[in-house]
């Protein structure tokens, strides 16, 4: 993970690492990405990288944390009900792995199944940020639309409903995530989510 010791980062020279890191893995793949590319893009010093980042890997961590704390956050609309307010979140889900982010995420998970601590440290970072999110976005929605109230063990079960086909359409086929999918996972949480707090009623 990224040290904490030595000067403090200018916070510019932060976001230019960042975003040479991200263009470049488009570009070149993660086979290709070499920190000496991502200073000679970002125009700095590669002991300044290895100052702030141990690997390529901690570099792609760090962007991928800040872009889906942006991209992926639930941003809920109160006029719309709760079919739609999921279908839109779902919907920026898969606008999130055609962007330069989605595809860090992808080599990241690919490169995790290789790599002991990187598996680690996506899960312990970005992986167990993102599942909170999502789990208080999905919490909120049903008691916001629907006034339901679902158990945490039911909620857990709704977020991997939710967002499982999706991962499953892009990183097992490399297929992209169409209108059909959105629209047919979201009837199917809802009804699960309308069934489960039935029972627990």
């Amino acid at each position: 993970m990224i040290s904490r010791t030595g000067p403090r980062r200018s916070e510019s020279v932060r976001l230019a690492v960042l975003h040479a890191a991200d263009d470049l893995l488009v570009e070149k793949g993660f086979a290709g990405l070499t920190i000496e590319g991502i200073a000679q893009r970002a125009g700095v010093a590669k002991q300044t990288i290895y100052r702030w980042w141990k690997s390529k890997v901690d570099i792609l961590l760090d962007t991928l944390i800040d872009d889906a704390r942006e991209a992926l956050q639930w941003q809920p609309d109160e006029a719309a009900g709760a079919e739609e307010n999921l279908a839109a979140h779902l919907r920026r889900v898969a606008d999130f792995f055609e962007e330069p982010a989605g595809q860090v995420l992808q080599a990241l998970l690919g490169h995790a199944q290789l790599e002991s601590d990187t598996a680690a440290s996506l899960r312990e970072g970005f992986l167990k940020e993102q599942r909170e999110r999502d789990a208080a976005g999905l919490r909120d929605l049903l008691a916001r639309d629907l006034d339901l109230t679902v158990d945490d063990r039911t909620l857990d079960h709704l977020v991997d409903l939710l967002l499982g086909p999706l991962y499953y359409r892009v990183l097992v086929f490399g297929a992209p995530i169409d209108k059909e999918l959105v629209d047919s996972t979201t009837r199917l949480v809802l009804t699960f989510a309308r069934e489960a707090s039935t029972r627990v009623g």
